[in-house]
């Protein structure tokens, strides 16, 4: 299969990763103004139980850092962006945990792979309020504990401060490699 065509199986179309990268980076570079709401969308994506198992956010995330480097993109606006769309996908994540409860574990993917939550629950056990920063950077972690954290009724003044304080760092970490690294490479060839 050619990674950078639409493919066909048994009449459904579907797009490699590779083919949303770059759809998503052509795009971008031929209409900046979308760069922001394009990336705050991502982030949120990543963030956000259930939606997370589903987008591959992380990957395309890091190339429009690349992108950024490459064009010259303003980084902090998108930034701001990123750091925004995981902060609220955090944050809708641990309400619907706090609002549904233990019915959340009939709700797919739960429902099919129970052990998602077991191993959140036991993280969150783990590491309380640390934990609910920590696992923003690991991508199983990332969408299931802040489900997890309102499940078990953290309260939301410790959630928070954790969401924000992850969400800026993540975002930063996500994007910054691409956008300056491409910026300090071109210096030195």
């Amino acid at each position: 299969m050619n990674s950078g065509s639409v493919s066909l199986i048994k009449g459904t179309a579907f797009l490699t990763v590779h083919d949303l990268l770059d759809y998503t980076t052509t795009f971008i570079r031929a209409h900046q103004v979308w760069a922001a709401p394009i990336v705050f969308f991502l982030a949120f994506g990543e963030s956000l139980a259930f939606l997370s198992l589903l987008l591959p956010a992380t990957f395309i995330l890091l190339g429009l850092g690349a992108l950024i480097g490459e064009t010259g993109i303003p980084f902090w606006p998108i930034w701001a962006a990123a750091a925004a769309g995981a902060f609220f996908g955090d944050w809708l994540s641990y309400w619907v945990g706090n609002h549904f409860q233990d019915r959340v574990g009939n709700f797919w993917p739960f429902s099919r792979h129970p052990q998602m939550l077991v191993r959140g629950h036991a993280f969150f056990e783990k590491w309380g309020m640390p934990g609910a920063f920590i696992g923003r950077f690991f991508g199983p972690l990332r969408a299931v504990v802040p489900l997890v954290a309102g499940i078990c009724g953290m309260p939301q003044k410790y959630f928070q401060i954790a969401n924000v304080t992850s969400a800026l760092i993540w975002a930063f970490g996500i994007l910054a490699p691409g956008a300056f690294g491409i910026q300090w490479l071109s210096r030195w060839f």
